[in-house]
């Protein structure tokens, strides 16, 4: 996908999550942060790819991870995720409050990028290291990018049209059920590894 396909994807992201209000953090997000955040971390992925938009401004860091990891491989992974938000929470100081829609929004940019390159044919390695790939090949288009446009620009018009807090999403939809559920399985089975 270009640079101009993942920031409109990014936008849509933003705006479908804050009005489908996936977290309480989104529901109440501030549009600025929320928007900023997703487009600060939309291409960052591709960092490990000295060609693309983000590389060709950041050589000196773009071709170490290039390197190392090759394109579409540690940066387009949910550990890359995961690994960032760690990174993130350590290296920012006690004293200093970072707007929770902002962490948020970064989170849902880098996601979005991961999930736009999931609808290539070449997919991206979502369980790196292993080299499966995770794919959707909906767009194949080899010349230009108006298939990509327009499926971006669509999504954005559908997380516009999509109403506020739908009985699916919400405080009470299956997103917060769900992630309920995974907050207090783990809990337990930390509680009962204490014990042990």
């Amino acid at each position: 996908m270009t640079g101009e396909g993942h920031v409109i994807f990014a936008i849509a992201t933003a705006i479908f999550a804050k009005r489908a209000e996936l977290t309480p953090v989104l529901a109440q997000a501030d549009w600025w942060h929320l928007i900023s955040a997703s487009l600060l971390t939309c291409l960052l992925p591709d960092i490990d790819h000295p060609k693309s938009l983000l590389g060709q401004r950041l050589k000196w860091l773009s071709y170490p991870i290039a390197r190392a990891f090759g394109h579409r491989g540690f940066t387009h992974s949910l550990l890359a995720v995961a690994a960032s938000l760690w990174l993130f929470q350590i290296n920012v100081p006690d004293d200093w409050l970072l707007p929770a829609d902002v962490l948020q929004g970064m989170t849902l940019g880098y996601l979005s990028h991961i999930v736009a390159d999931m609808l290539t044919p070449a997919g991206v390695p979502l369980l790196w290291p292993c080299r499966w790939r995770f794919r959707l090949p909906i767009l194949r288009s080899q010349k230009g990018n108006q298939l990509e446009r327009t499926l971006c620009l669509a999504l954005v018009g559908y997380a516009l049209w999509f109403p506020p807090g739908a009985p699916s999403f919400g405080a009470q939809g299956w997103p917060s059920q769900l992630f309920d559920t995974l907050q207090n399985g783990v809990s337990r089975l930390i509680s009962t590894q204490k014990a042990h």
